[in-house]
């Protein structure tokens, strides 16, 4: 009698428990095609006004598909939308059934969407200024020996700093992520002093040898300048003492 006692009180919870399941289900259902209809309209209605045309043919798109990521702007946009919508579902959801902890839980989850859409937009940023840094490097020194190897390190290098700048706004470990930073950045500028230093061997050789002749050459013209100085004085000198003794005979 006392197991079925307790498996009647089961039973009655379960029954109380039903609508309320059943009504986070629906808002499941729902959310989830109110999620995909808003991820559909932002990705065509930013591809109909031409983002994604403008970011190709300011070079944003290729930098970005350069690392490898195939979705367009506009579909990245729409997906940030939907799990965005799908997080407050989640949060309506859990709320129903009385699941206070997962509420809190997506609450913060949901607080978070800004810094992370913020991050994206840093790294995003980082991306395409690294390939431009990497274009401008290759286009003023890309002929010299070492100026390939100094352009990918400068777009690695802004690409890195992009990456540090999104973990700070993200509020991952700020004083290890600031660390390692500063750890990176000099290894990578140690490697290319080293690559460069290394690769250009002939070159600094030949710098430092005109740099060496020109200095030699401008300390000979000074001392020439210096000797003939000193023999015109001397010529000067002479010249007055010779004047000198002729006007001391003409008195005698």
């Amino acid at each position: 009698m006392e197991f079925l006692g307790r498996l009647q009180v089961s039973f009655d919870q379960l029954a109380l428990y039903i609508p309320a399941l059943l009504g986070a289900l629906v808002i499941l259902f729902a959310g989830y095609l109110l999620a995909k209809l808003i991820e559909r309209a932002i990705d065509r209605g930013l591809n109909k006004l031409g983002i994604n045309m403008w970011l190709k043919r300011g070079g944003v798109l290729d930098a970005v598909e350069r690392t490898g990521w195939r979705r367009t702007p506009s579909r990245l946009l729409g997906n940030i939308a939907f799990w965005f919508v799908m997080f407050v579902v989640i949060l309506v959801a859990a709320n129903a059934l009385g699941l206070s902890s997962l509420t809190n839980v997506f609450s913060e989850l949901v607080s978070y969407i800004p810094s992370v859409i913020a991050a994206l937009v840093i790294i995003l940023v980082g991306i395409v200024l690294g390939e431009f840094v990497d274009g401008l490097l290759m286009a003023s020194a890309g002929s010299i020996p070492g100026g390939p190897t100094l352009a990918r390190v400068g777009r690695a290098g802004v690409i890195i700093l992009a990456i540090f700048m999104a973990l700070q706004e993200l509020g991952i470990a700020t004083e290890i992520v600031t660390t390692a930073f500063a750890i990176i950045f000099g290894a990578l500028a140690l490697a290319f002093a080293l690559s460069f230093g290394l690769g250009n061997q002939k070159l600094a050789g030949e710098i430092t040898r005109e740099w060496y002749e020109r200095l030699r050459a401008e300390r000979e013209t000074i001392a020439w300048e210096n000797a003939k100085r000193a023999a015109r004085e001397s010529k000067e000198v002479e010249e007055v003492d010779e004047a000198s003794l002729d006007a001391e005979d003409a008195a005698s």
